[in-house]
């Protein structure tokens, strides 16, 4: 058990059932009456970030979680297949738990999977990533300047915007947050 004064970013917490990460958190000391924290949470397993309002020195159960680096192999259009790469052990994870960057895997690729209980809970890719152009259409000499963008297709199937001199068979390096070019590798 952990009270409101461990309280830091990052930190999970179980709460009404449910597992919580502290997003941002602010110890407030009125004039009049106790000590609070006002806090930002985002439930783990939907995203949703909520705000809550703790009295000073209120207890929780702190959850426990485990961090697994796991090699990307295959998806079999339901699942996206993982590999431990100690235990050579393989999970499958759904699409809505890797979330809108699952378009930006690519075999072998390793990821970050965060478990809570035995349960996944959380895919994190690379924060950047290199990945060939596959299609796209040709831009025009001199465009190598301007800050006009152009649809491409990557080897992954996602479809990102770049800039005019970036041609088929480039391999740029992408931003998995955003999808955004970052530069050409």
């Amino acid at each position: 058990m952990i009270d409101t004064s461990y309280f830091k970013n990052g930190l999970s917490i179980e709460l009404e059932g449910g597992l919580y990460t502290i997003v941002e958190f602010q110890h407030v000391k009125p004039g009049k009456g106790g000590a609070f924290v006002r806090t930002k949470l985002k439930n783990v397993e939907t995203g949703a970030v909520i705000d809550r309002t703790f009295r000073s020195g209120e207890k929780f159960e702190q959850a426990i979680l485990d961090r697994k680096n796991m090699q990307y192999l295959y998806n079999d259009g339901h699942n996206y297949y993982f590999m431990d790469k100690d235990s050579y052990e393989q999970i499958p994870i759904s699409q809505e738990k890797i979330g809108d960057s699952a378009d930006l895997l690519k075999e072998g690729n390793d990821v970050e999977i965060t478990f809570c209980k035995g349960l996944v809970i959380g895919v994190q890719l690379p924060s950047t990533i290199a990945l060939e152009v596959v299609e796209t259409i040709a831009g025009a000499k001199g465009n190598t300047v301007s800050g006009a963008m152009k649809p491409a297709t990557l080897e992954t199937g996602a479809v990102i915007q770049v800039p005019l001199f970036i041609k088929k068979g480039d391999v740029i390096r992408v931003t998995t947050g955003d999808k955004k070019y970052q530069e050409r590798v």
